[in-house]
């Protein structure tokens, strides 16, 4: 592969920082880890988003989350169609493999796919409708969530709805997995809902009983 490069230095730097320190302090863990595979507790599916570190927001160690990341922490319905489906590759090894307790999709404030898919369904921006966009048709998952925030004139307030709504929809698709399902009707697995505010600092979860999301 002709187009591969090294490292860029800072990274080769910052890796011989941690093997000397981290790795160094732990080495009995992360062999253990090695050697006796992962038992993860729960399934965190988040955005690809650089600004949200899951691991750090809920203090996780290494080999307690398996992390599936995309854009805007969407989860599409069962389509065993053929075609290739990572999001659901990892939901369904994280489920029937793993045997997780729980899953956890969080979103989060000022998404960059959210504003696409707003931008997308509002007809601001056209070439995510374009069948060639991936981004367009990834985002394809939340117009059912669009279609429920829609009528939100503020715009602030309709970017942070059609946020939750991500969250949602992921939830309401888990749900189409025959594995899902099954694992959650056995009281095997939970699904959780939670939303970060990335500026404050904060997370809401999602509390079927009242309908909305609330302050943990």
């Amino acid at each position: 592969m002709e187009n591969a490069r090294p490292l860029p230095s800072y990274l080769v730097q910052r890796f011989h920082g941690w093997k000397a320190t981290a790795y160094a302090e732990n080495k009995a863990w992360y062999r253990r880890l090695a050697d006796e595979g992962q038992r993860p507790r729960a399934m965190m599916i988040s955005c690809c988003d650089s600004r949200v570190h899951v691991t750090s927001i809920f203090g996780a160690d290494q080999g307690e989350f398996f992390i599936h990341r995309n854009i805007a922490n969407l989860v599409p319905p069962h389509e065993p169609d053929g075609n290739q489906h990572g999001t659901s590759a990892a939901v369904e090894y994280a489920v029937t493999a793993l045997k997780v307790a729980h899953i956890i999709v969080m979103g989060h404030s000022k998404c960059g796919g959210v504003q696409g898919c707003l931008d997308m369904c509002s007809g601001r921006a056209p070439q995510l409708e374009e069948k060639s966009s991936f981004v367009g048709r990834w985002m394809d998952i939340l117009r059912p969530g669009y279609d429920r925030v829609k009528d939100i004139t503020d715009e602030d307030a309709q970017s942070r709805a059609l946020e939750k709504e991500a969250v949602m929809v992921s939830l309401e698709n888990l749900m189409t997995f025959p594995f899902v399902a099954e694992a959650v009707k056995t009281g095997d697995l939970s699904l959780h809902g939670v939303w970060h505010d990335i500026g404050e600092g904060s997370v809401e979860q999602y509390i079927p009983g009242k309908g909305a999301f609330v302050p943990v």
